[in-house]
């Protein structure tokens, strides 16, 4: 089997579990010489950039176990198999944090790291915000804060905001408000 440039010899799953799947090929690369290539397959995932009436933004706070640290991040979740991207975002916002939106913007799609992860997340800007009352799940523990956008796109520069998803989805937001297109 081919995978671009690549030959597939064999290929096994190393490792799964609900939230991630490791598979090891033997491979000969373009280079035609004979190697190992892993990849990471995560579930597909939402990132939500809720904004307000007053042009302020909707971010997380909670610990991260693979960073050891808390992370500042937008409302981010995993899409369950069989689920539209825009459906699983709309619950990922009511459950983290509250807030249901009247209006959606897609901003497009991005990989995680396309080097040895396959993971798109889909990333959305939500606005005509109402509060409803957070269902968070028993695993979560998740705070919420509000800022100015103009405050989250500094957090962003500064590295107050580092999670990859999140910075992207703010800047995407913060061009696609000034009119450029983004997408």
């Amino acid at each position: 089997m081919n995978k671009g440039p690549w030959q597939v010899r064999s290929s096994r799953r190393a490792y799964a579990d609900e939230f991630i799947d490791v598979k090891v090929d033997q491979v000969i690369g373009a280079d035609r010489r004979e190697r190992t290539y892993s990849t990471v397959n995560l579930k597909p995932g939402v990132a939500v950039l809720a904004l307000d009436s007053d042009n302020s933004v909707y971010l997380t706070k909670q610990y991260r176990y693979a960073i050891d640290r808390d992370s500042t991040e937008v409302v981010c979740g995993g899409i369950e198999e069989g689920t539209d991207p825009l459906a699983a975002a709309k619950k990922e916002l009511r459950e983290e944090i509250g807030v249901q939106a009247s209006e959606w913007t897609s901003l497009g799609t991005i990989d995680m790291d396309s080097s040895v992860i396959h993971c798109p997340v889909y990333l959305y800007l939500a606005t005509g915000l109402t509060q409803v009352g957070s269902k968070q799940e028993a695993s979560e523990d998740i705070n919420y804060f509000i800022v100015p956008f103009k405050q989250a796109v500094e957090m962003v520069l500064n590295a107050q905001i580092t999670q990859a998803v999140s910075c992207t989805l703010i800047m995407r937001a913060r061009f696609q408000l000034r009119g450029v297109r983004t997408a």
